[in-house]
C-alpha cells in the first residue's frame, strides 16, 4: 500500500498532500505532534507574551518575599488564593506596558550604568569591594551567564527610567505646604468616655443553636494549619572543612610554610622608630654661604655630642624646631610616610643609638639620633602556625563548599523527584523534619526562604526538589529540600472548640452592647444633654487641647477626634465607635489651627518633600493608567491554583 501511495504521489497530487500537511504544522507547530505544544500564555500586552511559567515564578517569589519580610506575622490565608495571583498578574502587565512605552520613547540604558549597578550590588562584593569570583559564582548558582544577567539588569534599569522621569518633575507650592502644616499642626480640645465591653457581657450562656451557627459561619477560625514534613540535604562549609582532614598534619607542613612566605607581610609589624633631632633652620632658597655656615655649625654640635654632651640639652639650647626643642628634640615614635622623604631616608638608615651626619631638607639642616627601633621583623612561623592552619582550613572548606554547592544544585535539578542521587553522589545524609507549618520549624528550617520553598507550588504541588537555597547571605550554608508528606488544613470538630466558641460569642455580644451604649450616649448628647450626665458610672477623660499624635490618648479616640467636623461655638461635635476592649464616645469643643510661620524651616522642607513624593506617586499612577488604557491587553482566564 505504501508503495502504491509513493507511485501515485507525483505531480499536483504530491503538492496537494504537502500543502495539506503543512497547514497544521504552520498553525500549531511541530511541537503539537511531539506532545509538547506551545507554552501557556496568561496575558499578552502589545504583542509581548506573559507565560504561565513567568507568572508562577513571580507568584512564588512574592510569597517568599512576604514571608521573609513579615516573619511570624505572615498569614497564608491573606496572601494565598486568586486574589494575590490576580494582583501579581496586574503588576506584571503594568510592568510590560511601562517597559514597552519606555522603548517606544527611545529610552536606553548605557553600558556604564549597567556596570555601575553590578559593581554596587552587595551580593557581588567581598569586604566592601566588587569580587569577580563572587559575581560568577552567584550567577552560576542561579543558572545565568554574565551576558544573560546583564541583559536582565539592563531591562530592569530601563523599567525604572520612565517612573523616575515623571516623579522627578513634581513639586509643591509654598501655599500648599502652609495649608498642610496648618492641618498637621492642628490641635483640638476634647473629652472622651471609654466603655468597657467586659462589664456588659451576658450572663446566660449561648444556646446550642447559636454555637452551631457560629461554628458554621466561622470555619476558618478553627482550622489546623497546613503542614509538611520535608526531607533535605544541608551543606555547611565548616562541616566540609572538617571532612577534608586537618591541614596542620606533618605532610602539610611545607604547604603552611609556603603560605607563610607568601603572606609574610601580613605578619610583619610596620617598623617605627623613636627619634630626636636638632634643626638649624635654613630657607630652601638660601645662599650657598648661608647654608654652608648652618651645616658647619651643626657639624660642630655633632662633635660636642660625640664628645659627651647630652643630646637633649644641646637640642633644647640651639634647635630651631619650636615643636620639639623644649622636649630635647624628641619626635616620639615615627613610622614611614610621616616625615620629609630626605629626613625619613636618613632616619631609617641609622642603627639604634647612632647619630647622623647633618641632613639637608627644605626646613634646614638636621642632626638625627634614633633611640629605639620597633617592628620591622615578621612574627616567627611557629607563632603564627596555628593561625595559618585555621585560615588554610577555612579557605579549603570555602572552596570545597562552592564546588559541592554547584554540583548539588545540578544534581537536584537533574533528578527533580528524589534527593537520593544527589545524596549518594556527594556522600551526604538525607535529613527529615518533623511536621512544620508555614510559621517554620527550628534551626535552618525556621528561615523564611526555606519555609517559602517548602510551601511553594513547584515543591509542594508539583513534587519537585527545591532550588539550592542559601538561607543567610553571610553564612556559607545551603539546603535543597523536597516535601516528604503533606497535611492539608482541616477544620477542628465542634466539640473540640466548643468552649472557645462560647467565649467568642460572649465577647461579640459584649462588644455589640458597648457600641450600642456609646451610640445611645451620642444621641442624648446631640439632644442637649451634658457629657457628665450621660456618662453615668463611666469616667470622663479631659486631656484638653491635644495634637494628632498625643501619646497619652488612645489611637481610636484620636482618630474620631480629628475626623469630626469643627464644632459650633456653643455645640461640641460628638462621635462614637468601637475601640480597644469596648467602645468610646468623643466630644470636640474647640479647634486651633497650626501656624506655619512658627515652624522650623527644616520641618517645612521635610513636609514639602513628603507632599512632592505623594504628588509624584499620583502623577505616575495617572501615567500608568493612561498607558494601560491605550495598550492592547489580552488576558487568558486565570486558572485556579492547585491546592
Amino acid at each position: 500500500m505504501l508503495l502504491e501511495i509513493r507511485e501515485r504521489a507525483q505531480g499536483w497530487i504530491a503538492y496537494a498532500i504537502i500543502i495539506l500537511i503543512s497547514i497544521p504544522f504552520a498553525l500549531w507547530g511541530i511541537q503539537s505532534y511531539l506532545g509538547g505544544g506551545g507554552e501557556q500564555v496568561v496575558a499578552e500586552v502589545n504583542g509581548n507574551k506573559i507565560t504561565d511559567r513567568q507568572f508562577s515564578r513571580n507568584v512564588q517569589r512574592a510569597r517568599m518575599e512576604l514571608r521573609e519580610r513579615l516573619g511570624d506575622a505572615y498569614d497564608p490565608e491573606l496572601f494565598g488564593g486568586q486574589r494575590l495571583r490576580q494582583q501579581i498578574l496586574d503588576s506584571m502587565i503594568s510592568d510590560v506596558v511601562l517597559l514597552d512605552a519606555s522603548r517606544s520613547m527611545g529610552l536606553r540604558v548605557s553600558d556604564q550604568a549597567v556596570r555601575a549597578a553590578i559593581l554596587g550590588e552587595p551580593a557581588f562584593q567581598r569586604d566592601g569591594t566588587f569580587d569577580n569570583d563572587a559575581y560568577k559564582r552567584v550567577l552560576q548558582l542561579q543558572g545565568l551567564t554574565p551576558a544573560a544577567y546583564e541583559e536582565q539588569l539592563r531591562t530592569r534599569l530601563l523599567a525604572t527610567q520612565l517612573p523616575r522621569a515623571v516623579s522627578d518633575t513634581e513639586f509643591v507650592t509654598a501655599a500648599t505646604v502652609n495649608e498642610a502644616a496648618r492641618l498637621l499642626e492642628q490641635q483640638r480640645e476634647i473629652a472622651y468616655v471609654s466603655i468597657s465591653a467586659s462589664e456588659l457581657a451576658p450572663e446566660a450562656p449561648p444556646s446550642d443553636e447559636e454555637i452551631q451557627a457560629f461554628y458554621d459561619e466561622n470555619q476558618a477560625l478553627f482550622q489546623t494549619p497546613e503542614q509538611v514534613r520535608i526531607a533535605y540535604l544541608l551543606l555547611d562549609a565548616d562541616a566540609l572543612a572538617a571532612r577534608t582532614g586537618d591541614v596542620a598534619e606533618a605532610d602539610d607542613e611545607d604547604a603552611l610554610r609556603q603560605l607563610y612566605e607568601e603572606r609574610i607581610d601580613e605578619f610583619t609589624e610596620p617598623e617605627q622608630r623613636a627619634m630626636r633631632h636638632i634643626l638649624i633652620a635654613v630657607a630652601a632658597d638660601a645662599a650657598d654661604a648661608e647654608a654652608a655656615a648652618a651645616k658647619e655649625r651643626l657639624a660642630a654640635l655633632r662633635e660636642r655630642i660625640l664628645a659627651g654632651d647630652d643630646f637633649a640639652d644641646v637640642a633644647e639650647e640651639v634647635s630651631d624646631d619650636p615643636g620639639s626643642a623644649a622636649d630635647g628634640g624628641d619626635l616620639g615614635l615615627v613610622g614611614r610616610g610621616l616625615m620629609d622623604p630626605l629626613f625619613e631616608q636618613a632616619a631609617f638608615a641609622l642603627d639604634q643609638g647612632e647619630l647622623s651626619e647633618p641632613i639637608r631638607t627644605p626646613f634646614g639642616y638636621h642632626l638625627i639620633e634614633v633611640t629605639e627601633i620597633r617592628g620591622g621583623e615578621p612574627r616567627p612561623f611557629e607563632e603564627v602556625r596555628d593561625e595559618l592552619a585555621q585560615q588554610a582550613d577555612s579557605g579549603r572548606g570555602e572552596a570545597l563548599y562552592f564546588d559541592v554547592a554547584e554540583r548539588l544544585a545540578t544534581l537536584a535539578y537533574e533528578a527533580p523527584d528524589s534527593l537520593i542521587p544527589a545524596a549518594e553522589t556527594l556522600d551526604m545524609e538525607i535529613q527529615t523534619s518533623d511536621w512544620i507549618d508555614r510559621s517554620g520549624g527550628e534551626g535552618v528550617l525556621a528561615n523564611p526562604k526555606v519555609i517559602g520553598a517548602a510551601f511553594s507550588e513547584d515543591v509542594l504541588t508539583l513534587g519537585n526538589n527545591s532550588e539550592l537555597i542559601e538561607p543567610e547571605r553571610d553564612v556559607l550554608q545551603a539546603i535543597v529540600l523536597r516535601v516528604d508528606d503533606h497535611r492539608p488544613p482541616a477544620t477542628r470538630p465542634l466539640e473540640e472548640v466548643r468552649e472557645d466558641i462560647v467565649s467568642l460569642i460572649r465577647e461579640r455580644k459584649a462588644a455589640e452592647a458597648a457600641l450600642a451604649a456609646s451610640e445611645d450616649m451620642v444621641r442624648r448628647l446631640r439632644e442637649g444633654a451634658a457629657l457628665e450626665d450621660v456618662a453615668g458610672e463611666y469616667s470622663v477623660e479631659t486631656p484638653g487641647l491635644i495634637g494628632r499624635n498625643a501619646p497619652d490618648v488612645p489611637p481610636r479616640v484620636l482618630e474620631l477626634a480629628f475626623t469630626l467636623p469643627r464644632p459650633a461655638e456653643d455645640a461640641p461635635s460628638y462621635a462614637s465607635g468601637a475601640g480597644g476592649a469596648g467602645a468610646v464616645v468623643v466630644a470636640v469643643s474647640r479647634v486651633v489651627d497650626g501656624n506655619p510661620v512658627a515652624l522650623e524651616p527644616e520641618r517645612l522642607e521635610s513636609e514639602a518633600r513628603l507632599l512632592a513624593d505623594a504628588r509624584a506617586r499620583q502623577a505616575f499612577e495617572a501615567l500608568r493608567t493612561d498607558l494601560e488604557s491605550r495598550a492592547k491587553i489580552e488576558r487568558a482566564p486565570l486558572p485556579e491554583e492547585t491546592p
